[in-house]
């Protein structure tokens, strides 16, 4: 009876507008997203001048290319517990300061090994930001709107990336050894200035809750919800997810939490002795976060200019040209996205997305394959490349991408979604760096239109994971989502198991 009266309820507030103070929120906390965007598109040009400066191998190449995102694995591992502890509004700030140093290590860089200190640095921050902004953005805000504004951070990303391509054009036109240090140094700049702009947001209401700090998540609330009777709704919600007497008045209330519980109980309830549905939760927040770059986005976004040398663009200003319209139609079709996503709904969205990679990588492949058995420049496979190259880039930010961030941070019980949002990350990061540091020996290995023809092949895969495995999410607060992941005749000690979880 008490769920049936919280979906009638959630569906009342659907028909409500978006919260200007929540979309704020969600905004600056995604422009960490930008800065790490800017750092992913700024590197696919630097790469070009990086290696001619200092004279690397392929290898090294692909070891500058993939490093940040193992990097990342270990700040997103490290993210999930810190937000737990400090809150997720500081976190953002330590990833803030850390992509910092890093950005001035790499501007700095005198030599290659410098170079890759500061990438690792950055690579840390990196991993804070992926796991917290989305995470931030989901608690903010109600279930009506939390799919766009938990998909903020990926535009971030995007405008980032598109930002990167553009600086890419402007320092290029310096000499070597100044271009490539502006590109990656100037990244900065901003951080300093989020670092400090963050500060005026406030604390995520469902993480003070669980701190014990009900007051304060009231009055937090009622800004971010545009009257009272949904902020004392979705306060009743958190409370009772937390464990915590509906009813109860007290602005302060003692969470009864033992050390073991606190460090340990987490991880186990995740990883080592989960409820049926949570095992549910996360083989779906891992599972889309691996088939993100399994697919081979990474191959196109990082090495976007050697794709098109491949199909025929040779002259370096054009092949940073190119990368732009990538840029442009990442950015285009993610906010796209970003407006759609709440109406249609995330498990749509996925399979009309990697269906259309599907072809699109398919015809990428075959173009490519096509271009290198020719002995003569071929015009229509050129522009059918770059058809196909930005077909893909379309279908993977209409769907996969932003849904990748937005389901894996909205799915996990309030007590395990830090955790769990970590773990989803630091499997992305890992097959980012997969990708990322085997491309050029793949499509050596067999061919770069065999590497594509792999990526399709996995794709395929991913189309029948979304289809079996992804349950639809749109329109269910975050306290419903145990709902949404259990299956009919679980027996009643898995909803005593649940029901740990949820305390």
């Amino acid at each position: 009876m008490t769920m049936k009266t919280t979906t009638i309820e959630t569906g009342e507030i659907s028909r409500r507008k978006l919260n200007k103070y929540a979309c704020a929120c969600a905004v600056v906390g995604s422009m960490i997203s930008i800065i790490f965007g800017y750092d992913t598109g700024v590197m696919s040009g630097a790469m070009i001048f990086i290696k001619e400066e200092f004279t690397i191998k392929e290898g090294q190449v692909e070891v500058l290319a993939g490093i940040l995102n193992l990097c990342a694995l270990v700040g997103s591992l490290c993210a999930g517990r810190t937000s737990d502890y400090i809150g997720r509004r500081y976190t953002i700030v330590v990833a803030s300061v850390i992509f910092m140093l890093g950005s001035i290590l790499m501007g700095y860089a005198p030599n290659y090994g410098v170079l890759i200190a500061g990438r690792c640095t950055a690579g840390v921050g990196v991993g804070f930001a992926l796991m917290i902004a989305p995470v931030y953005a989901a608690e903010i805000s109600s279930a009506n709107t939390r799919g766009f504004l938990s998909s903020l951070p990926e535009i971030g990303i995007s405008v980032g990336i598109l930002l990167g391509y553009i600086s890419n054009n402007l320092f290029a036109k310096l000499s070597l050894e100044l271009g490539w240090r502006m590109m990656l140094g100037i990244a900065a700049v901003p951080s300093l200035f989020l670092a400090i702009g963050i500060l005026k947001m406030p604390e995520s209401p469902r993480w003070l809750i669980m701190q014990g700090k009900v007051g304060e998540a009231k009055k937090i609330l009622y800004k971010v919800c545009d009257d009272s009777e949904e902020a004392e709704q979705r306060l009743r919600d958190i409370k009772r997810a937390a464990g915590i007497d509906e009813n109860c008045t007290a602005d302060v209330v003692e969470i009864q939490k033992s050390r073991t519980e606190g460090e340990a109980g987490v991880w186990r309830e995740l990883l080592i002795r989960p409820t049926p549905t949570v095992r549910r939760m996360l083989i779906a927040g891992v599972g889309i976060h691996f088939f993100e770059h399994a697919t081979g986005t990474e191959a196109v976004i990082l090495y976007g200019p050697r794709i098109f040398r491949k199909a025929g663009v040779m002259a370096r200003r054009k092949l940073l040209m190119a990368t732009v319209g990538v840029g442009l139609t990442k950015l285009t079709f993610i906010t796209i996205s970003t407006f759609i996503i709440d109406k249609i709904g995330r498990r749509k969205l996925l399979l009309v997305s990697i269906a259309g990679m599907i072809v699109t990588l398919t015809g990428l492949a075959t173009c490519l394959t096509v271009v290198e058995r020719a002995d003569e420049k071929l015009l229509w496979a050129l522009v059918l490349s770059l058809i196909f190259v930005y077909g893909f880039i379309m279908f993977f930010n209409i769907g996969l991408c932003p849904v990748c961030w937005v389901y894996s941070s909205e799915i996990f019980p309030t007590k395990l979604r830090a955790a769990g949002a970590s773990v989803s990350v630091g499997v992305n990061r890992v097959m980012n760096a997969t990708v990322s540091m085997t491309f050029l020996s793949l499509s050596s290995a067999i061919t770069i239109g065999g590497a594509f023809y792999l990526f399709a092949s996995v794709s395929v895969v991913a189309w029948f994971f979304v289809y079996f495995c992804l349950p639809e999410t749109k329109g269910r607060s975050l306290e419903e989502m145990e709902e949404v992941f259990s299956k009919d005749g679980d027996d009643k000690s898995e909803k005593k198991q649940l029901e740990l979880v949820k305390s």
